[in-house]
């Protein structure tokens, strides 16, 4: 039930996201079904995403990551979010991140608070 709520989670910020920056769209009529169901699976491999990759990256950029007091923690998560559009595209899912800045690197920024903003009101057992 948790992920469940987590991956819904996750679609909204990418919807708040996709509202706020422009270069980040998702193909077809916004607010349909197959709309909603697109920012789902969109949501999924952003997920998978960072619970595999981003791990590893944090891992091997942790230098960097000390060296600038953890803002370079806002271009791994600027990356993953292209990575997740470049995946989308391989699936042919309509999911597009237009570049790295400004639409990734400000996309990261709005997904990550609002993802925290709505982590502030998921329950942390089930």
């Amino acid at each position: 039930m948790r992920f469940i709520i987590r991956t819904l989670a996750a679609a909204v910020a990418l919807w708040v996201a996709i509202q706020l920056v422009p270069g980040i769209e998702v193909g077809g009529q916004t607010n349909t079904a197959k709309y909603w169901g697109v920012l789902l699976v969109v949501a999924l491999i952003f997920g998978v995403i960072n619970a595999i990759v981003k791990p590893i990256v944090k891992a091997l950029g942790c230098a960097i990551i000390v060296l600038t007091l953890g803002l370079f923690l806002l271009v791994i998560n600027a990356a993953m979010l292209l990575l997740t559009s470049w995946i989308s595209g391989q699936l042919d899912i309509p999911f597009h991140v237009d570049n790295f800045y400004p639409a990734a690197f400000w996309g990261a920024i709005i997904i990550s608070v609002v993802s925290w903003l709505l982590g502030l009101f998921i329950p942390d057992n089930d």
